[in-house]
């Protein structure tokens, strides 16, 4: 099993014939994605690699079903593909997209709840289902099927941590990278409740950054409703204060937000929290065992 994407996940590239889109597609398409068309304004008509080209969403929609569309589109202008998409209906979004204005997404995000659809990033690697289907950035090679979800706030450690579990022989259902803006589509405890509800997803792994309170908001979901096991890690134990750290949302705020803080809060909740990328996948085997 899986969760939000698998084989039969019939996907939909918008941004599809720019340098991005077109170089992500073609390894989407290799991994054995279903992508069944794309779309670029003004570009209609066009194929790439057979895959047709549409000028928007809804031409693409009057020839294809279409449940998931990945956005390679740029900043100044995904807000715009985004809710072209969710006012199309389509029922999962995931956008690649760095650089997005705070102000544009905070719009964008309640415009979007109010479609009913899910959003993955902004600017986040996309999602995997080893052996399945993937939707972003993410180097499948380092991924293999398995009983671990993992929802990560990091695009790089997410793949760190995946291959340290595959070389231990510890696979993985589904791989999600949420993003790490401010503003976001779904968060850990959004997206908790699928794992939770998947029945070959047997533990879940959090990655974490320093910033914001995402991480504790999950220990205390994970204490109150969580039977499966969780394991974590933080990013940015050395950080200094006040000091932005990779991400937008990577920012400290007082003794708040830092990963000691988190980690406090998360083992106070039962959750063990590696201190290493490497770490991770001793606590998952210690646990699946």
């Amino acid at each position: 099993m899986a969760i939000l994407v698998d084989s039969e996940t019939r996907v939909l590239v918008q941004g599809i014939t720019g340098s991005e889109g077109t170089f992500h597609t073609r390894h989407m398409v290799a991994y054995g994605t279903r992508v069944v068309a794309g779309v670029t304004p003004g570009k209609g008509g066009q194929t790439l690699d057979g895959i047709p080209v549409y000028d928007s969403v809804r031409d693409a929609l009057r020839e294809h079903e279409i449940d998931a569309s990945i956005l390679f589109v740029p900043a100044p202008f995904a807000p715009d593909a985004m809710l072209e998409a969710a006012d199309a209906g389509i029922p999962l979004l995931v956008c690649i997209t760095e650089g997005i204005a705070l102000h544009d997404m905070l719009k964008c995000y309640h415009l979007l709840r109010g479609y009913g659809g899910r959003l993955i990033g902004p600017n986040c690697p996309g999602l995997i289902s080893p052996g399945k289907a993937k939707l972003g950035i993410m180097p499948g090679e380092v991924f293999r099927p398995g009983p671990v979800g993992i929802i990560s706030r990091s695009g790089t450690l997410t793949y760190e941590i995946a291959s340290h579990l595959s070389r231990a022989g510890i696979g993985q259902s589904t791989v999600v990278g949420i993003g790490g803006d401010p503003i976001i589509g779904s968060t850990f405890t959004e997206l908790l409740p699928l794992f939770a509800e998947d029945p070959e997803t047997e533990l879940v792994v959090l990655v974490g950054e320093i910033g914001g309170a995402a991480e504790e908001a999950a220990a205390d979901y994970v204490a109150e409703h969580m039977k499966k096991p969780v394991v974590a890690y933080i990013a940015g134990f050395s950080a200094p204060p006040g000091k932005r750290m990779g991400h937008a949302g990577a920012i400290i705020s007082g003794s708040e937000g830092t990963a000691e803080a988190k980690a406090r809060r998360l083992e106070a909740r039962g959750i063990p929290v590696a201190r290493t990328p490497a770490q991770v996948a001793e606590l998952v085997k210690e646990r699946l065992s």
